[in-house]
């Protein structure tokens, strides 16, 4: 997440600042550089790390309590792991959406926004942010954009069921998969669902932001209404490809730090297989 976290960056600048030109990745990069200084792609990582933290173990210990509670020793089907994932997905974004919000706010404070109609924010910290919230736009404003993080719940499913469709045509082929082979179909059915639910995200990011002066709908959960019309306005605006913007980035990040993640566990993995066999083999002398 750290090496590849200016890829964020671009990616919710692009996303949350409708007058920003759609440029490549590496211009817009570039861009917030000069105007705000080398650090500025970097802003808001702590926060960003640590609420990753929180909803990792939110996700995992749901997924894993209540598969231990359904499963209850017998195997597991991919239908009971995907409604279980769906499940603890859900209670993720119920738990965790406050965390996104001040987030989204605090990775974009102090950005210069070619949009003249977002108000700035000026949050000491994550503690502060809250606080500010609370105060200023009332309690449920902690759950912005929680309607469109809802349906993107379905993006591992998405992903899961091309992954499995594209191991099926691999596997007629091949006896077996190499460990390069489903890091590749795992990006492919990665990059497929991104670009299948990239839309959501963005209206997800508006909403959760929340700083833009001119918006009426930005009422809390963003109802379905709501989603609707970010979306039309946006196709209005900038057209069918205005719903894609920053998608780019956002391809690059995920596909970048599924390699970075794939090879520092491949090399990890065999390290510790290594360690292991040299422990045996002492043991046996």
């Amino acid at each position: 997440m750290t090496v590849f976290f200016p890829l964020d960056t671009a990616r919710l600048r692009l996303q949350v600042d409708e007058k920003r030109k759609s440029k490549t990745t590496h211009m817009v990069l570039l861009e917030i550089i000069k105007e705000e200084g080398l650090l500025a792609p970097y802003r808001g990582w702590l926060p960003v790390i640590s609420s990753l933290c929180c909803s990792n173990f939110v996700y995992f210990y749901t997924f894993n309590s209540l598969k231990a509670v359904w499963v209850k020793g017998q195997r597991s089907t991919t239908g009971k792991d995907l409604v279980v994932g769906f499940v603890a997905g859900v209670v993720n974004v119920l738990l965790t959406t406050p965390l996104w919000v001040v987030n989204t706010r605090l990775k974009l404070q102090g950005a210069k926004f070619r949009n003249e109609d977002i108000v700035p924010t000026n949050y000491k910290g994550i503690i502060d942010a809250f606080h500010q919230i609370i105060r200023d736009e009332g309690v449920l404003a902690l759950w912005n954009g929680t309607f469109p993080s809802l349906l993107l719940v379905f993006n591992p499913a998405i992903q899961f069921m091309f992954y499995e469709g594209l191991k099926r045509q691999l596997l007629k082929k091949r006896v077996q998969l190499s460990s390069l082979d489903v890091f590749i179909i795992g990006a492919i059915a990665k990059a497929i669902a991104t670009t299948a639910t990239y839309p959501m995200q963005t209206v997800q990011s508006i909403l959760r932001f929340g700083r833009h002066r001119l918006n009426p709908e930005n009422r809390t959960l963003g109802s379905l209404r709501n989603v609707l019309y970010l979306l039309r306005q946006r196709v209005k605006r900038f057209g069918i490809m205005g719903l894609y913007k920053g998608l780019e980035a956002k391809l690059l990040q995920t596909v970048l730090t599924a390699a970075l993640m794939f090879l520092v566990y491949e090399k990890l993995t065999a390290a510790t297989f290594t360690i292991m066999g040299l422990k045996r083999a002492a043991h046996k002398h």
